[in-house]
């Protein structure tokens, strides 16, 4: 699911049924307008995601990483060089799943638990993007950014008063 996060209520449930979808949203009020929960966060966007595709399987995934980077820093296997992406999910078969498609196109993954746990690499956190950043003044094509790095910026996630 790569939309506006406004829209997702738009999205066909049914055909969804019993399919794993990878969430890859972040809510912005500004282009999103005010959607209460998430403003006083008692729920993640992505289970505000899986809340309407209820009979689906939602992982989310690629939402902390600027798209125009994904070319530029995806490794084969092995690479010294190869970066993470953080994915959170409800349902380990699922998120294998996803493990296995992060891989297939260039990246390492680092599970950080359930949906709720995602809100660790939401928009305006420590790991939201600026890990892959050359400088954040000047994204440029963006720098490679391993497990460690992600799992020092998660530590840096300090929850709203």
């Amino acid at each position: 699911v790569t939309i506006p996060l406004h829209a997702v209520p738009t999205i066909p449930a049914e055909p969804l049924a019993g399919k794993i979808v990878i969430d890859t949203n972040n809510y912005y009020p500004d282009r999103d307008g005010r959607i209460p929960e998430l403003d006083a966060d008692t729920i993640t966007t992505s289970e505000f995601v899986q809340r309407h595709l209820s009979g689906a399987t939602v992982v989310k995934a690629f939402n902390n990483i600027i798209a125009r980077h994904l070319g530029s820093l995806a490794r084969p296997a092995g690479s010294a060089d190869r970066s993470t992406l953080l994915i959170a999910g409800d349902d380990a078969g699922a998120k294998a799943q996803v493990v296995a498609f992060l891989d297939s196109v260039g990246y390492d993954a680092l599970d950080t638990g359930v949906l709720a746990e995602s809100r660790r690499f939401q928009r305006d956190t420590p790991a939201y993007c600026l890990p892959y950043f050359a400088s954040v003044t000047d994204p440029g094509p963006g720098t490679p950014a391993g497990a460690d790095a992600l799992r020092a910026a998660l530590a840096a996630f300090a929850p709203r008063a």
